[in-house]
């Protein structure tokens, strides 16, 4: 817990404390926008401990030291410093604030409950304190509550979600980065730590350089990736958005999680470059491109409307469902050792890069809940983990769609079968050749399922099955009867 030195400052109106949260950018930031009519303003950091949010996972804590390196520097080009702090926000937001003489405190919202409830908290004791407090949306295009269904309930199909934010406005126009910010203040508590003292990256072993080799965390990174994102991989994007052997995807996920970029930011410089006809893509590729900004949208919607999404069944059919205990297989999951390539590839992509494409997200989570029959919380865990994009919504909501439980879900008799989805969204084996090498010298008609290759081929390819590399974890068809069965016993519904 970190001790906030010296004496309580009176309260200045015209000094504003901005709290950083998951927002980290200077463009497009409304807290941010709100201070710069403040004499003087403080920028901090918390990293929270407070009971009831859930910790970081490593991925994450390496992404966010990245992030909040590069934030400093912005800060600092503009005379300002980040400041850096740890423990729980409701005690230290209230006491920072009063310790400083801030008159106004700012931030930008979150939407999970635990935040949420701990967002009114601090509010409460500020306004008790004499303290103004204003947060605002800069994280969403349109905010859950915006949303209603006819009955002015919740929204629990993504279409007519999407419909419904489309035909309520065009999104707000982004706000640029200040040139200038206020003044740091004039007193300032001295026990403030470094960032290092946060200790969010990995040392013992540092595991981190697949990541380091992949990504450029921070505001200017999440720039560059929309603007190559808009003059090349957009065009086709409705078709080959699916293909991880493709450079498809915008990989702009990590940057939105931790607010380097903003929703409308991609929204309008989407827009401004197919009218500029600058953009890569055609009026449908834009269309499937901002659907994937709405399916984040609803998401959050959900997570919203239902804050126990990440621990518990949307539908509570799914609370008797037989899932299976199974280590062995959840760990050759993790490790991408289920002898099935496509999956294997998707999940060392995972740990080596902290990323997984979209398209082999589903594929590998089928496999875990549908082939093995492991709880779909585990898998989620272990994202959650593992993934630089780690987010509470989307994590959640996608898990859940996968395993048939969620809003809008897929059915649960939609089970992937994983040499098929491999021979159609990698027919050439590019993806599974890179991250499965020691399958990289099997022909094309073998490299999603080298246990049909005659022994010849294996030989010539290096290949022994069950030593060089795993021999199938479970048989397809038996997995898959297996799964229907166990669900036609939990919905007594015909399948």
């Amino acid at each position: 817990m970190t001790r906030l030195a010296s004496s309580p400052v009176a309260p200045a109106l015209d000094r504003t404390l901005v709290w950083f949260r998951s927002d980290l950018r200077l463009t497009d930031n409304p807290a941010l926008a709100a201070a710069l009519s403040a004499k003087e303003a403080l920028f901090v950091f918390i990293d929270e401990t407070n009971d009831g949010l859930r910790p970081r996972g490593g991925a994450s804590r390496w992404w966010l030291h990245h992030a909040l390196e590069s934030l400093g520097r912005s800060l600092a080009e503009r005379g300002q410093k980040l400041l850096f702090l740890k423990g729980d926000s409701r005690q230290i937001i209230p006491e920072l604030a009063e310790r400083c003489g801030a008159g106004r405190v700012v931030w930008n919202r979150r939407y999970g409950q635990p935040e949420r409830d701990m967002d009114a908290s601090i509010k409460a004791a500020l306004k008790a304190g004499g303290i103004a407090v204003e947060s605002f949306n800069g994280a969403l295009l349109y905010e859950p509550m915006e949303i209603r269904s006819k009955a002015g309930g919740p929204m629990r199909v993504f279409t007519p979600f999407w419909r419904a934010c489309r035909t309520l406005r065009e999104p707000d126009q982004p706000v640029a980065a200040p040139e200038r910010l206020p003044a740091p203040a004039a007193t300032v508590p001295l026990d403030m730590l470094t960032l290092d003292d946060l200790a969010l990256l990995p040392t013992k072993p540092d595991w981190a350089g697949g990541l380091r080799a992949s990504w450029q965390p921070g505001e200017a990174g999440a720039a560059a990736k929309l603007a190559d994102f808009l003059a090349g991989p957009l065009r086709n994007y409705g078709e080959n958005r699916n293909r991880p052997d493709f450079v498809s995807t915008s990989r702009l996920s990590p940057h939105l999680a931790f607010g380097e970029i903003s929703p409308r930011q991609i929204w309008h410089a989407t827009e401004a470059a197919r009218m500029a006809g600058q953009a890569a893509g055609n009026a449908e590729d834009i269309d499937k491109f901002f659907s994937e900004l709405g399916w984040r949208e609803f998401s959050h919607h959900l997570l919203f409307h239902f804050p126990t999404l990440p621990k518990a069944n949307y539908q509570p059919k799914f609370d008797s469902f037989p899932w299976q205990e199974d280590p062995a297989g959840l760990a050759a999951w993790q490790r991408g050792q289920t002898g099935y390539p496509i999956v294997d590839a998707g999940m060392r992509e995972l740990w080596q890069t902290g990323f997984m494409h979209n398209r082999v997200r589903m594929i590998v989570a089928s496999f875990l809940i549908k082939h093995l029959m492991i709880d779909w919380r585990l898998g989620e865990s272990w994202f959650w983990d593992t993934l630089c994009d780690a987010d509470p919504a989307n994590n959640a909501a996608s898990w859940q769609w996968v395993a048939g439980s969620g809003a809008d879900a897929a059915p649960y008799f939609r089970i992937f079968n994983p040499v098929t989805q491999g021979e159609k969204f990698d027919p050439d084996g590019v993806y599974i050749r890179k991250f499965v090498p020691e399958l990289a010298r099997l022909p094309d008609k073998f490299i999603h399922k080298p246990w049909e290759a005659p022994h010849p081929i294996r030989q010539a390819a290096g290949i022994v099955l069950g030593q060089t590399y795993p021999k199938p974890v479970v048989q397809h068809e038996h997995a898959r009867q297996r799964a229907l069965a166990a669900f036609q016993s939990l919905s007594g519904e015909p399948l």
